[in-house]
């Protein structure tokens, strides 16, 4: 299984989750946990996806994700989850 780690964050609007969960879907990318809030006026989530399946490479996606967050006015990361956790390790 291939993971990523995405995240998303910015102002709360109408709609971030739909648009971010359809793209990973016609991507046929998997959401296998999803976590999010919102603090004040501020939206965050973080999702795992399992990209094995994907009819994407890896820098497309996170290119295409990066672009969907511009036009949705969020920042939206991803990270393979090999680099993510050695990123974060103490």
């Amino acid at each position: 299984m291939k993971k990523t780690i995405i995240t998303v964050v910015g102002k709360d609007t109408v709609g971030i989750i739909a648009k971010v969960c359809t793209y990973l879907a016609e991507s046929n990318v998997n959401i296998l946990d999803i976590s999010q809030t919102i603090v004040s006026e501020y939206f965050n989530m973080m999702m795992i996806v399992d990209t094995n399946n994907a009819n994407k490479a890896f820098d497309e996606l996170a290119s295409e994700l990066a672009k969907l967050g511009e036009d949705i006015g969020v920042n939206i990361k991803c990270q393979r989850e090999e680099i993510f956790s050695k990123m974060h390790r103490i």
